[in-house]
């Protein structure tokens, strides 16, 4: 099965470009609206001298913490992206295979469904989100040297007041971490949308989303428990990544980085990459995520309508 990964990875790929293009053309809004932002303020030079005079006189910690959370926000746009790439992935994946027939040239190769259905899980959970970090790098990087072309044309040293404090080892780490670990989080909902995938015939995203909205508000009217709506919400915006940003925040928020000795201890003394590994919940994720993905390729296998 490893073997047969990567050609079905390529495949992917190949066949989704989505999985690279909706990223870069988030990325590239991002850039654009960093240019027009400055050349809105350049065109105020109390603003501009201001903006460089406060920048000058700030602490080192507290130029790290902004640039921090404004490489985070650029994260956060991102990975929201991500997400609904991913979402629309899984329900694509197996679904439109079967629609328009070319399941039957992909039963002819030397593939099996096991193989198949893995190889669009390992995209949802591991190729788009590595993906969509690379340009967030890249997009860090953009922002950044546009910002220094800024400041060197309003007179303004970019090296000290830029990239001398800022912290991208620890940055990307944690944008890394984050990244990588979100997927994980969220796998449940990467195998129930390839399950329904494979199972329905039309309408994926209605079906799909439709149990996860109803079946928590049937559980409230009826016998009045919270189970499912803290199974799927609540797992929907709390992950236990990052340490004092909130009740264990999915996303991070930026003004938590400003935020008390954020200033000084940056944003890796904030990341619980073991608290994370060994949480419950994690793991009882990826075994849902792996019953829900063994239902898709039995469905896959032996429920074949094309």
């Amino acid at each position: 099965m490893i073997a047969n990964q990567l050609p079905l990875l390529r495949r992917e790929l190949w066949e989704h470009r989505a999985i690279y293009v909706t990223p870069l053309v988030i990325g590239l809004l991002i850039a654009l609206m960093a240019i027009t932002g400055q050349a809105t303020i350049s065109a105020n030079h109390h603003v501009v001298e201001l903006a460089l005079w406060g920048a000058a006189y700030m602490e080192e910690a507290q130029r790290a913490a902004m640039i921090t959370a404004m490489t985070f926000g650029i994260a956060g746009l991102l990975a929201l992206a991500m997400l609904a790439l991913a979402v629309f992935y899984c329900l694509d994946a197996l679904y439109a295979e079967r629609k328009d027939r070319s399941i039957l040239f992909w039963r002819s190769m030397p593939v099996t469904d096991a193989e198949t259905v893995v190889s669009k899980l390992v995209t949802a959970l591991f190729v788009i989100p590595l993906v969509t970090c690379a340009v967030t790098f890249a997009t860090h990087l953009v922002v950044l040297a546009t910002a220094s072309a800024w400041m060197a044309v309003h007179g303004a040293n970019p090296w000290d007041l830029l990239w001398s404090t800022a912290p991208l080892g620890e940055i990307w780490l944690a944008t890394l971490a984050f990244f990588i670990g979100m997927p994980l989080w969220l796998s449940p909902f990467a195998g129930w949308f390839l399950l329904v995938s494979a199972w329905t015939r039309r309408s994926p995203l209605l079906l799909g989303f439709l149990p996860i909205v109803v079946l928590p508000m049937l559980e409230k009217s009826l016998i009045g428990s919270r189970v499912l709506a803290d199974a799927f919400f609540q797992r929907s915006v709390e992950m236990p990544l990052f340490r004092g940003l909130g009740a264990g925040p999915f996303m991070l928020r930026g003004d938590a980085l400003l935020e008390g000795d954020a200033l000084s201890s940056g944003i890796l003394s904030r990341l619980d990459v073991a608290g994370f590994v060994t949480s419950p919940g994690l793991w009882l994720g990826l075994l849902a995520c792996a019953l829900l993905t063994a239902g898709a390729i039995w469905l896959r296998r032996y429920r074949d309508d094309s």
